[in-house]
């Protein structure tokens, strides 16, 4: 081989051997448990009709604290017991957790859950349940590298009926409250009659197609609440949901029938005043100071013969504080006005101080 082919031949490893390099990661490899998703957070249960609810804090960030931009799947896994001492304890073996059997795997966003990372997901868990035992949920976090979470922190929950979800509650418009009232739930799920007296969540939604939120929950026999501090002239939807609780376990009814109401106005406003009545040949005109309320939507204007009641003779929408009043016949009468709101109630406040006038 001569000396030039040496040379070319060199240079060409060279060249490859830099541009491998330059392709490869530069430092130490990482360890995979650093770039793996965190665990799920706040994992949580309740019974639910017929099924054992198990909630969760998506994943945002990976042990490493990097975000976690490719998160595929969310794994339930459950493992059940009588209740003897402590529940199994959940350690990662590769992609399992010995002793714990996969119940769901769920991708972020799917139905009933919430699709952000860092949001709620939950899942019912209806399968082969036991009336009686214990069931211990744990849930795995995996990216689309293939990289596992450890286990989340473990939820238990002992598997009973939950109650029958109450009627629908009644109710009434206040001003600016609300007043639910409902029969108390005596039966189960199950169809079992109890003589238990449950909790109950009291759930609001600001339409028919809206989520609900709990706004409290009530103590033990509780058939009353009053919503206060809402919008007057907005509607509302509620429901209601009862409460059982056994062994430390929460069970949460159904939801009852909703019931939508509008909280009303009942407050009018306060008169106008310094009326002022200026007669003229077959007229009357009228001015006065508007009533200091913003929710005036009409002045109502009454006159009366002197010694006879007052009638409606004319109006004013609102922010109008003067009336013409026509065809009068000639003599002495009687004026007072008043101020309408333009709530759904439209009330009417009190009179203004009454004038008299002579008409020539």
């Amino acid at each position: 081989m001569t000396s030039r082919s040496v040379f070319w031949r060199a240079l060409v490893l060279t060249a490859l051997t830099g541009f491998l390099a330059a392709c490869g990661r530069s430092g130490p490899p990482v360890a995979p448990e650093r770039v793996a998703p965190l665990p799920p957070a706040n994992v949580s249960t309740a019974v639910v009709e017929r099924g054992i609810e198990v909630g969760w804090t998506v994943p945002a960030r990976r042990a490493d604290n990097a975000r976690l931009r490719d998160l595929t799947t969310l794994r339930l896994l459950r493992a059940e017991d009588d209740g003897a001492g402590d529940p199994k304890p959940a350690m990662l073996d590769g992609r399992r957790v010995p002793g714990y059997t996969e119940v769901a795997a769920l991708a972020p966003g799917e139905a009933g859950t919430e699709p952000a990372r860092g949001g709620r997901m939950t899942h019912v868990d209806r399968a082969g349940l036991v009336p009686g035992r214990r069931y211990v949920y744990v849930v795995l976090a995996e990216d689309g590298r293939g990289h596992v979470s450890p286990p989340s922190e473990r939820a238990t929950a002992w598997f009973f009926a939950a109650p029958a979800a109450p009627a629908a509650p009644q109710a009434t418009a206040g001003d600016r409250e609300i007043r639910l009232a409902w029969t108390p739930t005596k039966t189960l799920s199950d169809g079992t009659a109890v003589s238990q007296s449950f909790a109950y969540e009291i759930l609001r939604a600001p339409a028919a197609d809206a989520p609900f939120d709990v706004i409290t929950v009530t103590g033990p026999g509780a058939t009353s609440f009053v919503d206060r501090d809402l919008e007057n002239e907005k509607s509302y939807v509620y429901a209601v949901r009862a409460l059982r609780t056994s062994r430390g376990t929460l069970a949460r009814s159904e939801l009852s029938p909703t019931a939508t109401v509008m909280p009303v106005d009942m407050t009018a406003p306060r008169p106008p005043t310094e009326l002022v009545a200026i007669p003229s040949e077959g007229a009357v005109r009228l001015v006065w100071v508007a009533s200091p309320d913003g929710d005036v939507g009409r002045y109502i204007v009454y006159r009366a013969r002197e010694g006879l009641a007052f009638e409606r003779t004319g109006s004013v929408p609102s922010p109008g504080t003067a009336f013409v009043d026509r065809d009068v016949a000639a003599g002495r009468w009687r004026y007072a006005v008043s101020a309408q709101d333009t709530s759904s109630r439209a009330n009417e406040s009190s009179r203004s101080a009454e004038v008299t006038v002579t008409v020539p």
